[in-house]
């Protein structure tokens, strides 16, 4: 029977965790060459590169990422071991490891989440955020119990998961006060040569707003694309543009970057997904999410 060694996961998991193999030798209090030597034997025997640096922080690989899921996992049971047998109160919680995919807007993972776990008292969150075809690779190892999404599992990725539907939003564009005042007259007509900030080409909300431009016959000015939707809104906070955002979060939009709503685009739908591994929902928290995303977030 393979044994694996335990300590060299620990230094993975620190190393993990922070970064840089600096912060983790404060953390051990050991010499970096005594944890790089350690991390290269855990991936000896696991036969898998584990990091990739990028400048001066180490990223974790496919495997990498794995691997640090599962010890999480071990390093939180054996915490809690240590509770129970010191009499101490057991930090043990229910988990639930969530993915989100990176072109979700922020605020709105904020608030089904936050919805999620008001209904769900002592559950421990794990929440990952990268592209939609990573974390259904996680999804489908069951390193994640449910992966948050712009658009359903497609049928090209081999991996077997149900789209449970969240909700839909129409579109909003958004503006600081000059600009929302100068193109809310005429829209959407005023739309053309207005400066606009949009989405990268890539994503589900672009493709929707070009097709909705070519029907209403609008070439407006666009200043930037941005894949991470906090960046746009950010840009949009500036003063370099109008932007377009979920109307669902009019509110925490116009609140948290001090612009105002232009107008809204009602016939633009934004829908959002809930996939697992499972047809039928069990998890009481998965189960709390979407009933909350129905009845308070999105329509």
């Amino acid at each position: 029977m393979e044994w694996l060694n335990y300590h060299h996961l620990l230094y993975f998991w620190s190393v993990a965790k922070h970064g840089t193999v600096a912060k983790a030798c404060a953390e051990l209090r050991l010499a970096q060459p005594t944890i790089s030597k350690q991390i290269g034997l855990l991936e000896d025997t696991l036969g898998e590169k584990l990091f990739v640096r990028t400048g001066r922080h180490l990223v974790l690989t496919e495997m990498g990422r794995i691997v640090f899921k599962h010890a999480e996992d071990i390093f939180s049971i054996g915490q809690d071991l240590l509770n129970t047998v010191k009499g101490r109160a057991s930090s043990s919680q229910s988990r639930l490891n969530i993915g989100v995919v990176d072109v979700v807007p922020k605020l709105l993972a904020t608030r089904l989440l936050d919805s999620a776990i008001r209904q769900s008292p002592g559950i421990r969150l794990i929440c990952w955020e990268d592209k939609l075809d990573q974390l259904l690779a996680d999804l489908a190892i069951h390193g994640l119990d449910l992966v948050i999404a712009d658009t359903p599992a497609p049928p090209s990725i081999k991996v077997q998961a149900y789209s449970h539907l969240l909700g839909e939003s129409g579109i909003t564009f958004f503006a600081k006060s000059k600009l929302a005042v100068q193109y809310r007259r005429n829209f959407p007509q005023s739309l053309n040569g207005a400066l606009i900030l949009l989405p990268t080409s890539n994503t589900v909300l672009r493709r929707l707003l070009d097709d909705w431009m070519v029907g209403q016959e609008l070439v407006p000015t666009v200043v930037g694309e941005f894949e991470d939707s906090a960046t746009l809104k950010a840009f949009g906070q500036a003063g370099h543009g109008l932007f377009p955002g979920p109307t669902a979060l009019e509110k925490e939009i116009c609140r948290q970057y001090q612009v105002q709503v232009v107008r809204r685009v009602d016939s633009v739908r934004q829908r959002f997904y809930a996939i697992t591994v499972e047809r039928r929902l069990k998890h009481p928290t998965v189960v709390a999410l979407l009933n909350a995303a129905r009845r308070e977030v999105l329509s």
